[in-house]
């Protein structure tokens, strides 16, 4: 996880779940992506819309998996300078 650095934050989550796969995980920010079959099915639309709030406000939004292992996801923002 790269940023906070220079008074900006860094938020990471961290989960030990069944992980991503790295030929997926790039689909993962993409509208309407499902990697899964499950019962309780989202609309695979908040990491998409997350990226792009991440993007227009100066940052990132990032994630690294390995299946067997768990997912981190990495919320990078700048500092926010004081207008007027």
């Amino acid at each position: 996880c790269v940023g906070g650095s220079n008074g900006g934050v860094k938020i990471e989550v961290v989960d030990q779940g069944i992980g991503i796969p790295q030929d997926d995980l790039p689909r993962i920010f993409e509208e309407f992506v499902q990697l899964e079959e499950a019962d309780q099915r989202g609309t695979g639309l908040g990491l998409p819309i997350s990226r792009r709030l991440a993007k227009l406000l100066g940052g990132t939004l990032e994630a690294e998996s390995l299946p067997g292992v768990g997912s981190t996801f990495c919320l990078s923002l700048p500092a926010a300078h004081p207008t007027g």
